[in-house]
């Protein structure tokens, strides 16, 4: 009987998006198990909480057979390790994101022995990032084909708050 492959997607995921998606797809069809990993990182201010994030993934990922979501706080090669997954999943947009997602890798795989397997992200998402979501959600713009549609739509109840008013300085 051959073993299992558990493979851990750890993100930050604020919020979801189609790349994330796309990487989640794929790594379920790679592996035998994926563990889609949202990182609670209190030092980091995000815009959806954890458990926000948490239902945001879970409801992109429920048709997924395969697909566990779930959250973790600390050093990443330690859930994977807890976990009894083998592997961690990585996307690549840009050959940008492969300096530091390779400094990674071989320090994770240094401490720990966990390899590290990279996907490169379809290029009709590549350029998709969180930060690049939120910056036009933030300023009203269309972010559609960007997240799914259930991430748009808690991006537009998050944000339809009371804008943020800072008193204008007067000029010296």
């Amino acid at each position: 009987m051959s073993q299992i492959r558990v493979a851990v997607f750890p993100g930050v995921f604020d919020p979801l998006t189609l790349g994330h998606l796309d990487i989640i797809r794929r790594g379920a069809a790679l592996f035998d198990r994926l563990i889609v990993a949202v990182a609670n990182n209190p030092a980091k201010q995000s815009l959806f909480s954890t458990e926000e994030r948490l239902a945001l993934v879970r409801r992109a990922a429920a048709g997924l057979r395969n697909v566990a979501v779930d959250s973790y706080k600390g050093l990443t090669v330690q859930y994977v390790a807890r976990h009894g997954a083998s592997v961690i999943l990585r996307g690549l947009r840009q050959h940008s994101d492969f300096q530091y997602e390779y400094q990674l890798a071989l320090t994770n795989r240094t401490i720990s022995g966990i390899e590290t397997v990279f996907v490169a992200a379809d290029e009709r998402v590549a350029y998709i990032s969180s930060h690049l979501v939120r910056e036009v959600a933030a300023l009203g713009g269309d972010v559609s084909g960007l997240v799914p549609k259930h991430v748009r739509a808690a991006l537009r109840k998050k944000l339809a708050g009371p804008p943020c008013r800072r008193p204008i300085e007067p000029p010296l």
